[in-house]
């Protein structure tokens, strides 16, 4: 399942791939349009930031903006980013220990399937699919 941590960075995101191109955008305002509090905002952003997918500038005219245009942002970077692996089961996950039964398992199988799928799918959609 996907936390609200996920889906808010989610919504953050598209907000200011419809809003790319004007500037630094004030993270008031992508609150109040996305109705997301200020405070779970900044405990997002440090986030983005940190891993460029956003820039951010205090002051007068400040606010944040994208590093790059909304088309070279894929969902599944950043649900990975905010959630972590997209793992279904855990030992598919990426800081997981080898399995004892991973031989013998008649589910991995299909467990690697189903996360290769649900990769594929949220990498399969760009921030500018939501804005066009």
């Amino acid at each position: 399942m996907i936390s609200t941590k996920g889906r808010y960075a989610l919504r953050v995101m598209i907000d200011l791939a419809e809003h790319y191109g004007k500037g630094y955008i004030p993270m008031k305002e992508v609150a109040e349009r996305q109705n997301i509090s200020l405070k779970y905002l900044e405990r997002i952003l440090p986030v983005l930031t940190r891993n460029k997918m956003i820039e951010g500038l205090q002051g007068k005219g400040g606010g944040y903006r994208l590093t790059n245009e909304p088309a070279g942002y894929r969902v599944g970077d950043i649900l990975r980013l905010t959630e972590g692996d997209l793992a279904p089961v855990a030992c598919l996950g990426c800081e997981a220990d080898v399995c004892e039964r991973a031989e013998d398992c008649k589910t991995l199988p299909m467990w690697t399937e189903f996360y290769k799928v649900t990769n594929a799918y949220f990498d399969g959609i760009s921030l500018a699919d939501f804005i066009k």
